[in-house]
């Protein structure tokens, strides 16, 4: 079974931190002193985090790399002192996947062992020490279809294979591209992108293969190609369905042949290049449309990648937020707070322009309200949604009765059954937890649910319960 270490001098708040950890139903927890973790009764390789309080690191800062040594694969999360940010050394700071305050906040402390729990399943036990937490982060969340592509990643990423990724704009096509050149024996080779779809036609193939000097008008110097760039590292090819079929004959000929020659010179040279390729077109369809060349899809289709959309993956919303916001501070971009009802709103939106839209969404808060705390209220007008409170927007039919299924009508323009049975299931689940005046474990037992299993659905809807943890 995976184990969780919590490690301080102080045997006491071990024991509170171990209490707090079981509260929320995380078992095998080992307490351990700053010294003797190593005689904790666990196997390292068995670990699913390491809790290690600041006064600790502090105290040896060569503690966490001994830690990291010992057991490579564990994350280690830091446990910040009260009140105040931790400030280490760069060398401690890249050995710690994420840090939470000290008292410990219910929402903070199972996202963040989510984060955990994610970065180990990405990691993988077969390549120890080989990923990287920021690329990781990359594709948090704990949706079906993304641990599927972090599943595919995995995978595909020893090979040379060349990979399709599909999906629509804004899912992070390019992330998954990185996320595989990082994570290949090609890692610290060039990785070379391309927008097919943002140069000329007339101007890809010198773009692709470079041009020799006088090849053409205003080439007044050599230049290298995205291809010589790519020489022994991944060249991601984006919205391939938008080249034209020219420049789709001689890509083919490429990838058949791994040769190519700069425009104006008869000179072969040899592409030892891996290909990843991404578009949001259905290229089936462009095939059958005469738009796109079948060979070559063939070619590019060995193993497809396909990206969910965001609104397919609604439950990862409240932790890309929480990457976002995490990555902005590392820029030093400024912050911002979500409350509870402001990230229940955003995960209740369509999203047609997938996590690039939610980004800037947030990008934007953190300007409009610079390290300040954003309501539901504040956000733009289009993202003002609170199921299941005062301000919900009501479809336009009666609410279906669940005991009196002639009632139950599809309204004559549709009904988004997702959606709707996501607010029915809030609205029983306040309900319930009113009913039983805050008790989880009541509330649970009214709805013959787990205790653990309502948790979570109170943490996927943002729900304030009365014995939440603080």
């Amino acid at each position: 079974m995976d184990a969780i270490i919590v490690i301080d001098s102080d045997i006491q708040k071990c024991s509170c931190i171990k209490a707090v950890l079981e509260f929320v139903d995380y078992e095998n927890i080992h307490m351990a002193g700053p010294d003797d973790w190593q005689n904790a009764l666990v196997s390292p390789d068995k670990l699913k985090a390491v809790l290690i309080t600041e006064s600790v690191v502090k105290e040896a800062p060569q503690r966490v790399a001994a830690l990291k040594e010992w057991a490579p694969q564990a994350p280690v999360i830091l446990i910040r002192d009260t009140g105040g940010k931790a400030r280490l050394g760069k060398d401690v700071s890249s050995k710690i996947l994420a840090s939470i305050g000290y008292p410990l906040k219910y929402q903070d402390l199972t996202s963040t062992l989510q984060q955990a729990e994610v970065y180990c399943a990405t990691r993988g036990k077969a390549r120890e020490g080989s990923h990287s937490p920021e690329l990781f982060r990359s594709l948090v969340g704990n949706s079906r279809g993304i641990q599927q592509v972090r599943r595919m990643i995995d995978k595909v990423s020893d090979s040379d294979a060349t990979v399709l990724i599909l999906g629509e704009s804004g899912t992070g096509k390019e992330v998954v591209a990185r996320n595989i050149h990082y994570h290949s024996p090609r890692r610290n080779k060039p990785f070379v992108p391309l927008n097919c779809g943002a140069i000329p036609s007339e101007l890809l193939e010198s773009e692709l293969f470079g041009h020799e000097k006088g090849a053409f008008t205003g080439a007044i110097s050599a230049r290298q190609g995205r291809f010589e760039m790519a020489e022994g590292g991944t060249l991601f090819l984006d919205e391939i369905g938008d080249m034209d079929m020219q420049m789709q004959v001689k890509l083919l000929r490429v990838l058949q042949e791994r040769t190519f020659e700069r425009v104006g010179s008869n000179k072969t040279m040899t592409a030892n290049v891996r290909i990843i390729a991404a578009t949001h077109r259905n290229l089936e369809k462009a095939i059958e449309d005469g738009s796109f060349r079948e060979d070559l899809y063939y070619r590019l289709n060995v193993f497809p990648i396909e990206m969910p959309p965001l609104r397919e993956r609604a439950e990862d919303i409240p932790l890309l937020i929480q990457e976002i916001i995490k990555r902005l501070q590392h820029e030093n971009r400024g912050s911002v707070s979500l409350t509870q009802s402001a990230v229940m709103a955003l995960s209740q939106h369509h999203w047609p322009g997938n996590v690039r839209e939610l980004a800037n969404v947030i990008e934007r808060l953190v300007i409009m309200h610079p390290f300040g705390v954003v309501d539901m209220r504040d956000l733009p007008e289009k993202y003002q949604v609170d199921p299941g409170g005062e301000d919900a927007q009501v479809p336009d039919y009666t609410m279906i009765k669940i005991d009196d299924p002639e009632v139950a009508r599809i309204p004559r323009n549709g009904i988004d059954l997702k959606e709707h049975l996501s607010n029915l299931e809030c609205t029983l689940i306040k309900q319930a937890l009113e009913d039983a005046e805050g008790v989880v474990a009541h509330a649970a037992n009214r709805l013959h649910l787990r205790r653990t299993t309502l948790v979570e659905k109170l943490r996927k809807y943002g729900i304030q319960r009365a014995d939440e943890v603080t």
